[in-house]
């Protein structure tokens, strides 16, 4: 078989041009803006919102190149209902929206996530919304975005989060859930979650007002208007939210010492998971081409009939011995990207690593145990509620004795 400087040329020229195929980086980011109401909402039918700190996802491995660093995610499951916590204030649409340490917490609407993927480049979030009568607004919905060359720019990042997009359209899907329920399930919902917080504190004095029936909490009747017994749980109710209140502001805190050196990692990650993709891609494109080229010239160098032949054969063993060291060394030049990465994960860690407050009689650290915090607050308002009970009984004993 006759081979020709002019087919091995071609060959070659093929082969090399394979190199040509490179990834692509999306440009913009389309941030859809929040929606509103369109009329006033009244009182009665704002509903509070509890936005429970996101599950890290620590248990799910990686799918992209970016490493994932423990430290990072604890503290981007604090920061993150944050962001969803604002995109939600923003709409006007909601009474009181706080984030919590867990989902323990009886409220109106609670939010609750996980983070499935989360670096520079891309964002994966699991999200679940039920109301107290424990109807779903949003089931275990994944969102995700890939975030824009431009996010991180310096105009950009002054005036949103480089995947605002994902926390618009949750808040965004929650008031088109709201605007489908009329005013009564509205009240309704509200109501049930009074009644269950009562039966968590007086569940003697409030066990038949709310009961569980085909996978939903029903409201069955309310205390009259004045009630003391329900005046007293007010009370307590009213001390827990202001303990929540209190603890927006170390949230917040928190919030804005992380927000600078968290952008700069996600910036950096985002420019290191791009050269790492296309350093990768390169070196598999070096290590393909070269290999073709390697065989078609032992091919050309082998069976050719004449000397320009070969030796075209051999400057194409050559050649392509060269693509395949420079494949293997891109490859190299990965892995030094994925310890840089692992170097700002740790540098990042440094500087986020939250502050111990210092909260009445109470140290709270918000690391992981402020959830066990707020369990020992419960704790501490069944003793409240004790002793509240405690007095009223004694006034109603004392009402009854001076009426005799």
């Amino acid at each position: 078989m006759k081979i020709s400087v002019r087919v091995v040329g071609c060959l070659i020229v093929t082969l090399v041009s394979l190199s040509g195929c490179v990834s692509q980086t999306v440009k913009t980011t389309k941030i859809p803006a929040i929606q509103t109401p369109t009329a006033a909402i009244p009182n009665e039918q704002l509903l509070d919102v509890s936005i429970a700190l996101f599950d890290p996802g620590l248990d799910i491995e990686s799918d992209g190149d970016i490493p994932v660093f423990p430290e990072v995610r604890q503290s981007e499951a604090r920061y993150m209902p944050q962001l969803l916590m604002n995109a939600m204030q923003d709409s006007g649409a909601w009474g009181a929206v706080r984030v919590v340490p867990s989902e323990d917490q009886l409220t109106d609407l609670m939010i609750s996530g996980k983070i499935l993927r989360s670096d520079g480049k891309n964002l994966a979030l699991e999200i679940t919304a039920v109301d107290a009568t424990n109807r779903y607004w949003i089931d275990h919905r994944v969102y995700k975005a890939e975030a824009s060359r431009y996010a991180y720019s310096t105009t950009t990042r002054s005036t949103h989060d480089a995947f605002q997009a994902v926390y618009n359209r949750i808040a965004n899907d929650l008031l088109q859930h709201y605007d489908k329920l009329g005013p009564a399930t509205l009240v309704r919902v509200r109501q049930v979650a009074e009644m269950r917080f009562a039966e968590r504190f007086a569940s003697q004095a409030f066990e038949d007002y709310v009961i569980y029936e085909d996978g939903r909490y029903q409201l069955q009747k309310l205390p009259a208007e004045g009630d003391p017994m329900l005046e007293r749980v007010r009370k307590i109710r009213a001390r827990d939210h202001l303990y929540v209140d209190t603890l927006q502001t170390y949230y917040e805190q928190f919030g804005g010492q992380m927000q600078l050196p968290y952008q700069e990692w996600r910036k950096l990650t985002y420019e290191e998971a791009m050269a790492l993709e296309e350093v990768r891609a390169e070196a598999a494109s070096d290590l393909l081409i070269g290999g073709l080229s390697v065989l078609a010239g032992i091919y050309a160098a082998a069976e050719g009939n004449d000397t320009v032949t070969r030796t075209a054969g051999n400057v194409a063993i050559m050649g392509g011995a060269y693509m395949v060291k420079s494949g293997l060394d891109k490859r190299n030049e990965a892995a030094i990207h994925v310890e840089a990465l692992e170097e700002l994960g740790a540098s990042l860690e440094a500087e986020i690593t939250p502050q111990v407050i210092q909260l009445d009689d109470q140290t709270i650290t918000l690391t992981g145990n402020v959830q066990d915090q707020y369990a020992q607050w419960r704790a501490l308002l069944d003793d409240i509620y004790e002793s509240e009970i405690g007095s009223l009984d004694q006034t109603l004993r004392s009402q009854q004795d001076s009426n005799r």
